[in-house]
């Protein structure tokens, strides 16, 4: 029998800028992404009270930053009265993006709302019967939490089902601050039954029972690295200790990429069928919601001169968006990156003795040798942290995908420029 049933979410980041867009969006889509993360809220709130779950637990980041706005607050207070009025429970703690520490307004929470503070505490999920199910959570006092909070856990009662809500980098995931750094093998010692856990914005399981450990993911994707769909798990925990999960997308908008190889069109006219073709699929496996897609134009062949002329890309994103934005739900195109190469013989070049073969051989190495990989990149903060460049970059060096892509680019780009007339 089900002795609980709660909802999962993390990393709300309400009110977040949206992040990475080349050019200004149109009125539509930028109407879209202001309210998008309060829309995927929302679809949470009602995903509790469709469901008639018992509780909502929000594993951090419920803002963007330490200095979150009132909009904000208001908006995740009301989502809480809301859950209140229904009878559902809150279980809510802060991590690095809202640490405790940050301005907050003085808003009255709602009495079924339980906020965790800077030390593990316990708090049972029905009051009336609190040996049923119990929520153990901790809070960041401020940003940089760099210890692990699993060991302040202590030995908790295995009697009611346990919940641990925790804001935490688990076996130091790529891509994301080591805040909070604990392993699995941390979390699997803990007298847990499930581990509610925050930061990592890409959903995974990383061990399905006994004790369940899960990262819901964000629930509303914020630039072209967070594609598909986000959401929050609606979890059944059952009598035996185990839990059901089901994950329920609750993304509003959402991000998609796509590649097209212009080897396989030989005209300008069917290259620009088969992007709109591709827009048209991610419209159809979207649920009836906008996408905003990012392409990548890739491989060899006669279209490589056409897509390298002045402003080509920008017209072609342009005749996309003039079919394709006015829709509803619309698909917005916000950016074509060219990734293609003229036609030449690869093999032939790259065993010559000229530039471009070492050219060649030098990228091959960059993907293959792991220490020439490594000391490429090691040279890289000079340049994304430098105080000239970094507003044009992203802030943060390339990762190991971004990387690859640099390599391809810078290849592409050599090839362009040192290939006779394309052979």
């Amino acid at each position: 029998m089900t002795r609980l049933r709660f909802v999962h979410a993390a990393d709300l980041h309400l009110d977040s800028p949206f992040k990475g867009l080349r050019v200004a969006a149109p009125e539509q889509v930028a109407d879209t992404l202001y309210n998008a993360t309060f829309k995927a809220y929302e679809n949470i709130v009602d995903l509790c009270i469709g469901e008639r779950a018992d509780a909502l637990l929000v594993a951090g980041d419920i803002y963007d930053g330490a200095d979150r706005s009132l909009r904000a607050q208001r908006r995740f207070v009301e989502g809480l009265e809301r859950l209140h009025a229904a009878g559902i429970r809150s279980f809510v703690c802060h991590g690095n993006h809202d640490p405790l520490d940050g301005w907050e307004a003085r808003l009255a929470y709602p009495p079924g709302c339980h906020r965790f503070g800077a030390e593990f505490e316990s708090a049972p999920v029905f009051r009336d019967d609190p040996g049923r199910a119990v929520v153990h959570g901790v809070s960041y006092p401020h940003r940089d939490v760099t210890e692990n909070l699993v060991s302040r856990l202590g030995r908790v009662d295995t009697a009611p089902f346990s919940i641990g809500l925790l804001h935490a980098n688990v076996d130091n995931h790529p891509g994301h601050d080591p805040y909070a750094p604990c392993s699995l093998h941390d979390l699997l010692e803990a007298d847990m039954n499930y581990w509610a856990l925050g930061h990592v914005h890409t959903r995974q399981v990383l061990h399905k029972q006994g004790p369940s450990v899960v990262y819901p993911g964000n629930p509303q994707g914020r630039s072209p690295n967070e594609t598909g769909a986000r959401g929050a798990y609606l979890v059944n925990a059952l009598d035996d200790g185990n839990v059901d999960l089901e994950f329920r997308a609750v993304d509003c908008v959402r991000w998609e990429r796509f590649a097209v190889d212009i080897g396989a069109h030989e005209t300008e006219q069917a290259l620009l069928d088969a992007l709109h073709k591709s827009m048209e699929e991610l419209l159809d496996g979207a649920g009836g919601r906008p996408v905003i897609a990012r392409i990548s134009l890739e491989g060899r062949g006669e279209l490589n001169r056409f897509l390298g002329r002045a402003d080509t890309l920008d017209h072609l994103a342009e005749q996309i968006n003039e079919a394709w934005t006015d829709r509803t739900p619309f698909a917005w195109c916000e950016r074509i990156e060219n990734r293609t190469a003229p036609t030449f013989d690869r093999g032939a070049r790259v065993a010559g003795s000229d530039f471009l073969a070492e050219v060649l051989r030098t990228a091959d190495r960059a993907r293959s040798d792991p220490e020439l990989r490594e000391r490429l990149r090691a040279g890289m903060p000079g340049l994304y942290e430098h105080h000239r460049f970094r507003r044009y970059l992203s802030g943060a060096v390339p990762n190991e995908e971004e990387f690859a892509a640099l390599v391809r680019e810078a290849e592409m780009m050599a090839v362009n420029l040192l290939a006779e007339d394309g052979e």
